[in-house]
């Protein structure tokens, strides 16, 4: 199945960077992730099917974060829903690129119903990401 087959409407989310070079690498090489079209101002980014861009854009808003399970968690901030495997995969990609979370790779809600791993990150422009796996898919959207 291509991805223009898929079930899943794909999303599109465009982001402010402040070195387009500094996102290539980051994007590109420490996430692994497919570089499409791009222009002297943006670069497309296929994030697992859908179209991520970096835009460039200098200006920086003010950092806001909310207590979430003993942690500051930094809003907005955006990313995927990986399976656990993969969680585990791209948590060592970037402990091997050096990277430095937000918040470290950990378990929430350990034997619960809700069970995740979640950790956080900023890219060089400093946005933001989220990258989760739950133990119960079905649990994604559970109230």
């Amino acid at each position: 199945m291509t991805v223009l087959d898929s079930p899943f409407p794909r999303f599109h989310l465009a982001m402010p960077v402040d070195d387009l070079a500094a996102a290539r690498r980051f994007y590109g090489g420490v996430l692994g992730l497919e570089e499409g079209r791009s222009a002297d101002e943006w670069v497309d980014w296929n994030l697992h099917g859908h179209q991520f861009v970096t835009h460039l854009a200098s200006e920086r808003t003010q950092r806001i974060h909310n207590p979430v399970d003993g942690h500051d968690v930094p809003v907005p901030h955006f990313g995927l829903i990986l399976t656990i495997a993969e969680f585990h995969k791209l948590a060592e990609r970037l402990r091997a690129a050096s990277t430095e979370f937000v918040i470290e790779p950990y378990v929430r809600f350990a034997g619960q119903n809700s069970e995740q791993w979640t950790m956080f990150l900023l890219d060089p422009a400093g946005n933001a990401m989220e990258f989760k796996a739950f133990a119960d898919d079905a649990q994604v959207f559970a109230v």
